[in-house]
């Protein structure tokens, strides 16, 4: 197939995949994906208007490119006819040939996915911290931040590092908060929309204000939660990345935002965004984001997805990115109902009405549906918005069916309280489970896009998470609503990714010279084994939940480079034109080791098979040694019946800090679901431990 036809079939499955149009209009935005430029002195924005000449003439060029990428991403945004778009990536002259036109997808919409939480997971106020905190810089690609609240106070602070290049657009920044942007490709903004990085949604304060915000005494949604808002890193600064405003968040303004955090100096990246379904690594521009981030030393922490319980809901997938699920913690807030007949019910619910004594009248909301606007009684039963005549509901308190509002784990602010009293019974109290446990919510696996590697990677607090939250974004997101907020309770698995990403900043501030896969394998290997409420085991939790304290010392990390994934992308069948999309770079795999997807080294592991009975699966990992120099590791294998593992040697005996040693691990045996192994290194000191998901995989059912 020549690589004019291969650029098509690419672009035309990327838009029977797309979801989202831009609108009904003729043009719409698209992603251009370009090689490396062959005048590196030019200006990439001429160069890219050359190629929008060389295709469409000079009349056709003068509004079409939108957006150029200048850092680290090759490409650019272009506004282009359904008739153009074949004239751009395959109109290959002589000029083009050198400058290669790789792809082109549609610029899509991706989605945003306390005072208890860090006690709750063992990392109390007063903690060891690095000397060095003070000059991580998280990067938060999200909804903006409210930069008045004492979360983000800067007082103690110096100046930011000499590494620091970033800067702030339309807002007063501080030693806090040391960089704002905020992007809008397409110049297209709503009537609700803060042209600048200020937030109108209260999501990315929240996210920015769990990761590193300050201590804040008192803190509280209207008293429920009262105490110290603390975060993970209070010391560590924050550059905020606007890509998210009513509409949803642009593929194009998230892929500039990662362009330009990387070139600011970001030592991690905190992405709570996602799509509504998994990409291919080449048509994800957060997988793309984070590859480049990775090549300049840079994790990203992204969010699971809040598609759960359901199996395979699985958003952010790239092996080289950390993909955070949600868990519960100790706390609940309950709301007794009393009926008439002295019936008490008692339910959880973010309550913050006084009824003073007065009955009010119950109805369904299956009964009082909004027809005017079309809707119907199966519709308005789920409490989406809108949905309810709300003449019939005015005075009442509405009775919502919960099928597909996971209440009990805080999707109760989807209710968006209605200025009603919103509470939820559940048919078997969920007191019986001790937390942590996944949240209903939070997104499982398994990986659809590559079956081998194990999704999530890791689990953290997600539920009645409480921090931060922008005043012109009323709690209840319902017209009418004017309270204005300094805290809030926000469930989902944006809340937990920004854990995480505290923990891997904290990492960072004790080992700056650890990888981006070092530190993620930290954070792996030193997680604390959850039981599952189901049969999704590691589906839903990955390798456990975090452990704050052990990951700063893992005793041996799993290390990888741009090479290893490199390799795990062409040995997927990844062809030159698609590895460049990811990479940015001539990068093609001729002469590449095409190494499987079990020889990536990956801090766990994972074995589909489409028949019970299995042949041997072989995986070929690296340990490095980064706790005592001199130490003998000896693997600990369990495994249910019927799964047969080996390892080979099974001792390790380290003579150095910074030695590398190699072991494979074999697997078979029998499986008819999910079953769940592991393998723990141990020196008796450190215990090195990752697990290993054996599963049934049914095409039919995928």
């Amino acid at each position: 197939m020549s690589p004019c036809w291969l650029i098509l079939l690419i672009t035309l499955i990327a838009m029977f995949l797309t979801i989202d149009a831009d609108s009904q209009e003729n043009t719409k935005s698209y992603l251009v994906y370009v090689r490396s430029p062959p005048i590196r002195d030019a200006p990439k924005s001429m160069l890219h208007m050359r190629i929008l000449q060389q295709a469409l003439g000079s009349d056709g060029t003068a509004n079409a490119l939108v957006h150029s990428y200048k850092r680290s991403i090759k490409g650019f945004v272009a506004a282009l006819k359904k008739e153009d778009v074949q004239k751009v990536c395959c109109q290959f002259s002589e000029f083009l040939a050198m400058e290669g036109v790789i792809a082109i997808f549609p610029n899509e919409k991706k989605h945003l996915h306390a005072t208890r939480s860090w006690d709750f997971i063992g990392f109390p106020e007063k903690v060891e911290r690095s000397s060095t905190e003070s000059d991580i810089i998280i990067g938060v690609i999200d909804s903006g931040i409210w930069p008045d609240y004492p979360s983000f106070n800067d007082s103690g602070f110096g100046p930011p590092p000499p590494k620091w290049k970033g800067s702030c657009y339309n807002i007063t920044c501080n030693n806090k908060i040391t960089g704002a942007k905020y992007f809008r490709s397409d110049k297209k903004f709503g009537k609700n929309d803060i042209m600048s990085p200020i937030d109108s949604r209260g999501h990315g304060t929240h996210t920015a204000s769990t990761a590193a915000g300050g201590a804040v005494s008192s803190a509280s949604f209207y008293g429920l939660g009262l105490g110290t808002a603390r975060e993970g890193v209070p010391s560590a600064r924050i550059a905020v990345y606007k890509v998210c405003r009513s509409d949803g968040c642009r593929d194009a303004d998230i892929l500039a935002a990662f362009d330009e955090a990387i070139a600011d100096g970001v030592d991690i990246i905190s992405a709570s965004l996602g799509s509504t379904l998994a990409h291919h690594y080449f048509n994800d521009v957060v997988a793309i984001g984070a590859f480049h981030a990775m090549k300049h030393g840079i994790l990203t922490s992204a969010s699971a997805g809040n598609g759960g319980p359901k199996l395979t809901t699985m958003r952010n997938v790239a092996p080289w990115s950390l993909c955070v699920a949600a868990t519960t913690i100790d706390r609940e807030f309950l709301t007794k109902i009393k009926f008439g007949d002295d019936i008490v019910l008692e339910g959880n619910s973010l309550n913050t009405f006084d009824l003073n004594n007065i009955q009010y009248a119950v109805v369904y909301r299956g009964h009082v549906p909004n027809t005017l606007e079309g809707y119907n009684s199966s519709i308005s039963r789920l409490c989406l918005r809108d949905s309810m005549d709300q003449n019939l509901v005015k005075g009442k308190i509405v009775v919502c069916d919960a099928s597909i509002v996971n209440l009990v784990n805080g999707d109760i602010l989807r209710l968006k309280l209605q200025q009603h009293n919103c509470s939820h019974v559940e048919e078997q109290p969920f007191q019986q489970y001790l937390a942590p446990f996944v949240a209903s919510f939070s997104s499982r696996g398994s990986n659809l896009i590559t079956l081998d590697i194990l999704k999530p990677d890791i689990a953290a607090p997600g539920s009645d998470i409480l921090a931060a939250w922008s005043p012109n974004s009323p709690p209840s997101a319902v017209k009418g609503d004017k309270r204005q907020l300094e805290y809030f309770f926000d469930p989902g698995t944006s809340m937990a990714c920004p854990h995480v990403t505290a923990l891997a900043a904290n990492i960072k501030s004790f080992h700056p010279s650890w990888s981006p896969a070092a530190i993620k394998s930290a954070i792996m290997t030193t997680a604390t084994p959850l039981k599952s409420l189901k049969n999704d085991a590691e589906f839903a939790y990955g390798s456990g939940h975090i452990n704050l304290t052990k990951a700063l010392n893992p005793g041996l990390v799993y290390d990888a480079n741009e090479t290893d994934y490199i390799n795990f992308l062409c040995g997927q069948g990844y062809n030159d034109s698609l590895l460049q999309v990811v990479t940015g770079e001539s990068n093609n795999c001729f002469g590449v080791t095409h190494g499987s997807v079990w020889d990536l080294n990956y801090p766990s592991f994972a074995v589909s098979t489409t028949s019970p009975e299995f042949d041997t699966r072989l995986f070929k990992r690296t340990v490095t040694n980064v706790g005592s120099p001199t130490s003998t590791y000896e693997a600990t294998l369990t495994a249910p019946e019927g799964i047969d593992i080996q390892v080979n040697p099974p001792r390790l005996s380290f003579t150095s800090s910074g030695q590398k040693l190699s072991f494979t691990v074999s697997v078979s045996g029998f499986v008819t679901s999910i079953a769940s192994a592991s393998l723990v290194w141990d020196d008796g000191t450190y215990q090195v431990r990752s697990p290993i998901a054996v599963f049934l995989y049914n095409i039919d059912d995928n």
